[in-house]
């Protein structure tokens, strides 16, 4: 098991040279964070994971984890594999037909926030990862409340 622990002041930003990839502990560490990630939002999202591809109730499928974890890699500075492979995310098309609610959002934030507690990642890193994930999540959100 993958543990990450990352300390710090809580003022990091990310350069090219020091991205958030590199100090999560590159490829094996992102996999494992997306990896808990899952495996909290089957435990305590269930309805957030009804939303995904399922090999079976309540187990999003290798290929969706998979392909997250892709996504991640590239999108924390990490090799561009999934820019080569799939092109622009375009995160806000992508998501366009599953409908995200607010409380769709806040559930995709905890079980996030419950891998990052579960990997240890902590400090600047943390802070900075806490920011964007809110962010991006907040900005993916398309049904009005």
């Amino acid at each position: 098991m993958t543990t990450l622990r990352i300390e710090g002041d809580g003022s990091y930003r990310p350069t090219e040279a020091d991205p958030p990839y590199a100090r999560l502990g590159g490829v094996d560490a992102v996999k494992a964070l997306v990896e808990a990630f899952y495996d909290a939002m089957e435990a305590h999202e269930p309805e957030l994971t009804a939303l995904h591809r399922c090999e079976a109730p309540g187990k999003v499928s290798r290929a969706s984890r998979d392909h997250f974890a892709s996504f991640l890699v590239y999108w924390l500075g990490g090799p561009q594999a999934y820019l080569e492979t799939r092109g622009h995310p375009r995160l806000r098309m992508r998501h366009g037909k599953t409908p995200v609610t607010v409380e769709m959002r806040d559930a995709w934030l905890r079980a996030m926030k419950r891998a990052l507690d579960e990997k240890n990642v902590t400090g600047g890193v943390r802070a900075y990862l806490d920011e964007r994930f809110a962010d991006v999540a907040n900005f993916l959100r398309n049904v009005e409340e």
